[in-house]
């Protein structure tokens, strides 16, 4: 019987998923006494009774790299460690069923696991490689916020998106005289917020790493619009906050409070909000994600073979590298504050509102 390696895509989709999953299989596919499955939505295709799972074979991924999302489909509910359960009185509560889902695991004779996902999904295999599960991390988030590599795949596509967005917006906004912000993700991490305003030629830019004082990002305004002729375009990350009051648990909307905020200081100008929101997401992948996400594919399966469990493949001066998993989720990729790409943009006269 072949060896079994099951393969799962969590949280939020990303343009360069299906290329990990074709890697994998091609790469898997040199070696005759391996088999490649994947789990329906993240593990809970593995959860659900009966267990929805499904053969990867070359076939069934062929072509599927120029696509976006995933075929396994994906989910950041429920999984193994935080399973729904309705109770005799007809609540929801949370188990744990971890234990259970290792249990069907080895029934399946499933001998590895590639887990492809963000900052949570690699924080459930660490729990899980601490069990005694053979499992291997790839990193995949549009914020680039897992530290230990230098790009996530799915971060340039997502960055070409919002650029795009934004070259169409200059030209709204400069034929009628008006402040154009644009909320793009990022909760934790500005990266597509800096990166699209650099390559789009905003004139503001809002990161979460620098809380902005409205009466600084006003000035800037002021400086632009002079007596109602004139435009301003401003990029803003959904967790980027005032200095005066952080916005707790990163409740959206920072498109629209820095708008309000803006009004309340006294500008005039017609001001529109744009958020791009899952446009992001989907999507056709740029080439240097299908790259990318094809090294990263291939390099976990071979870490499968070479049985170096409990490590999350990173790209890191343009090699491809294994990680342990555990150093990868201690904390955010942020934005260095003081860093070339900062002092770039400011140099060029990008404000940050600080």
């Amino acid at each position: 019987m072949k060896k079994r390696c099951l393969v799962v895509t969590g949280g939020g989709d990303c343009p360069g998923l299906n290329a990990v999953i074709r890697a994998i299989v091609r790469r898997a596919s040199l070696e005759k006494d391996w088999e490649i499955i994947g789990s329906l939505d993240a593990f809970n295709g593995i959860l659900r009774d009966p267990m929805e799972i499904k053969v990867l074979d070359k076939p069934a991924v062929a072509g599927i790299h120029y696509r976006g999302g995933t075929i396994l489909g994906t989910t950041n509910k429920y999984g193994p460690f935080a399973w729904l359960v309705q109770q005799k009185n007809g609540t929801w509560k949370e188990e744990d069923r971890s234990a259970d889902m290792l249990r069907k695991l080895e029934f399946l004779k499933v001998e590895a696991i590639i887990n492809i996902g963000g900052d949570g999904s690699q924080r459930i295999s660490q729990k899980l490689f601490e069990m005694g599960c053979n499992i291997i991390g790839v990193p995949k988030t549009i914020d680039n916020d897992l530290s230990s590599t230098d790009c996530t795949f799915g971060f340039p596509t997502a960055v070409e998106t919002a650029t795009e967005s934004l070259d169409k917006l200059v030209t709204t906004a400069a034929s009628h005289n008006r402040i154009f912000i644009m909320e793009v993700m990022g909760r934790e991490a500005g990266w597509i917020a800096l990166h699209s305003a650099l390559a789009g030629g905003a004139e503001i830019c809002l990161i979460p790493e620098i809380p902005y004082n409205i009466e600084k990002v006003k000035n800037r305004i002021s400086e632009r619009i002079i007596n109602g002729r004139g435009f301003v375009n401003i990029v803003i990350a959904e967790g980027a906050f005032p200095k005066e009051e952080k916005i707790q648990n990163h409740v959206s909307g920072a498109g629209i409070q820095l708008m309000n905020l803006l009004k309340d200081a006294g500008i005039e100008t017609d001001i529109r909000v744009t958020i791009l929101g899952h446009l992001q997401r989907g999507g056709t992948p740029i080439a240097y994600d299908r790259i990318l996400a094809t090294q990263f594919g291939v390099k976990a399966f071979e870490l499968v073979l070479e049985k170096d469990f409990g490590k999350m493949v990173a790209l890191r001066d343009k090699n491809i590298i294994a990680v342990p998993i555990d150093e990868t989720i201690e904390k955010y990729n942020l934005v260095d504050v003081d860093s070339d790409l900062v002092h770039t943009a400011r140099k060029i006269g990008i404000c940050f509102g600080d």
